[in-house]
């Protein structure tokens, strides 16, 4: 029986064989500890350090401004969080309304003690005004927080129009770059970041490992007490084997990233453009404005997403709902667009990879409509 057709890549993407290859020496003879002096120790440090260059290329960053975590959760935490152990005089923080909860809860957590945190509405299109934002600016902000993209409209924020000015003014700027790593251009330098967040497994690396992007000079202390690891910045020895892996996944990014950016733009549009015209009413959530190549967030006109997809299950998608004490809830991401509840619920998330075909492109557009046209009994 044939695999589903994956379609669900901003949940997670397959590892690249090239990259599991780079890690199995170090899951069997190659087991140091990189903080170890001896040659096995050796070893483990120059793997560590031979990704760490890795991951720093894809965003144009120098080698020891890359700091490894254990993914994009202890990332964000670690930006905020450490950030604002460092600078305690500083209690505002700007936002947005569609953050990821690895920062929307985090912000909450400092609201709860003391803080004062403006979140910044989306338009229709899922995209904030910089101008906001910026307006929201004043002598007690510490940090501007906002997404490279949005993980389920897949929406680009202007975090370069908003790093530009805010840092004139001494307020750092943080972005959690998940999402956009590995699927368009992430240069910290271009977007005149402080702070940038990663993950691994968003970009054909392994779960369980991430990193954190620190620019040289930004204070950040460690929220987790432990040895020296990661020049002070995250105790714990570090993942050697996903760290590896993590770095032929950027590597194999940066060299593909021109060619695989325009296949998934085109194969995202043949899906859309499949769908549009068999599927009366159909909205497409972000349009009129940039969002990542691969990323294609529809709503099925008179039907829930969660019950469309029942009937597909050989596509593996993701929608705009989740389960809440045994109801269905329309996506805060999708609702923040200004759409109403109902039509919320219709959203279905489809998520190209490297790997994706065009035959499985028309695949899932033809089976996705006639299970809307069964649903709703149009012909």
């Amino acid at each position: 029986m044939p695999e589903p057709i994956y379609l669900d890549h901003n949940a997670t993407t397959p590892l690249l064989p090239e990259a599991l290859d780079a890690m199995l020496p170090y899951l069997r003879g190659k087991y140091g500890n990189p903080s170890s002096v001896h040659s096995y120790g050796r070893e483990a440090r120059a793997a560590v350090e031979q990704a760490r260059a890795q991951v720093a290329a894809l965003i144009t960053a120098a080698p020891e401004e890359v700091f490894f975590t254990s993914g994009g959760t202890e990332s964000n935490n670690l930006a905020l969080r450490g950030l604002a152990a460092a600078r305690p005089e500083k209690k505002h923080i700007v936002t947005s309304n569609v953050e990821h909860p690895a920062i929307a809860k985090v912000c909450t957590h400092f609201e709860e003690n003391g803080y004062r945190v403006t979140r910044v509405p989306v338009n229709g299109q899922g995209r904030i005004a910089a101008e906001e934002a910026l307006a929201a600016l004043d002598e007690t902000t510490l940090l501007v927080t906002v997404m490279h993209a949005h993980n389920e409209t897949g929406v680009i924020q202007p975090i370069g129009e908003i790093a530009k000015v805010a840092r004139e003014k001494g307020v750092f700027v943080h972005t959690d770059a998940a999402q956009s790593l590995g699927k368009v251009a992430v240069s910290v330098e271009e977007l005149g970041l402080d702070l940038l967040s990663m993950a691994a497994h968003k970009l054909y690396g392994p779960k369980g490992v991430g990193a954190l992007y620190v620019r040289k000079g930004t204070p950040i202390l460690p929220f987790a007490l432990g040895a020296g690891h990661e020049r002070g910045k995250r105790p714990g020895t570090e993942n050697v084997a996903s760290i590896v892996g993590f770095g032929v996944a950027c590597e194999a990014a940066r060299r593909d990233a021109e060619w695989l950016g325009e296949l998934l733009g085109m194969m995202r549009n043949r899906l859309w453009k499949k769908l549009s015209t068999r599927v009366e009413g159909m909205r497409l959530n972000g349009e009129g404005v940039d969002r990542l190549p691969n990323t294609l967030s529809v709503r099925f006109p008179g039907v829930k997403g969660p019950e469309l997809l029942a009937l597909v299950p050989d596509v593996a998608a993701s929608t705009g709902a989740a389960c809440h004490d045994g109801k269905d809830v329309a996506s805060s991401g999708i609702l923040a667009l200004g759409v109403p509840s109902e039509e919320a619920m219709g959203t279905v998330r489809l998520t190209l990879g490297r790997h994706t075909t065009d035959a499985q492109v028309d695949k899932a557009a033809e089976l996705l409509t006639t299970a809307w046209k069964n649903l709703t009994g149009r012909s």
